[in-house]
């Protein structure tokens, strides 16, 4: 794989966290891998999600990616739980998404 520009890179990162979005719910489709489609396409979301985190560490620092990339997962993973799953919506909660928000934020801020 080429070496990405860094605004391809961060493009990159921020589909990979889209697709550890995707595993993280897939997770829970798949009934503990017992269910086949569900779990061949949580499979290929986790591959697609680290092959494509790899690709944006030839640019970007690996701290900073990495914290971005959880944080992503993270925050789209609990966003999606309150809204398919009807977890949780407590203030205390959403405060705490908006923390990792701030941080992932920042991280880029102050990442060039």
């Amino acid at each position: 794989m080429p070496t990405l520009s860094p605004a391809a890179a961060w493009g990159i990162l921020l589909i990979a966290g889209l697709c550890e979005i995707a595993w993280a719910i897939g997770l829970k489709y798949t009934e503990g891998f017992s269910r086949l489609m569900p779990s061949v396409l949580t499979l290929i979301a986790m591959t697609a999600s680290v092959v494509l985190l790899g690709w944006s560490l030839k640019t970007l620092p690996v701290g900073t990616a990495y914290a971005i990339w959880t944080g992503v997962g993270a925050v789209g993973t609990a966003i999606l739980g309150m809204l398919l799953f009807g977890e949780s919506r407590e203030v205390a909660r959403l405060v705490c998404i908006g923390l990792i928000v701030a941080g992932i934020l920042g991280l880029k801020l102050v990442t060039k």
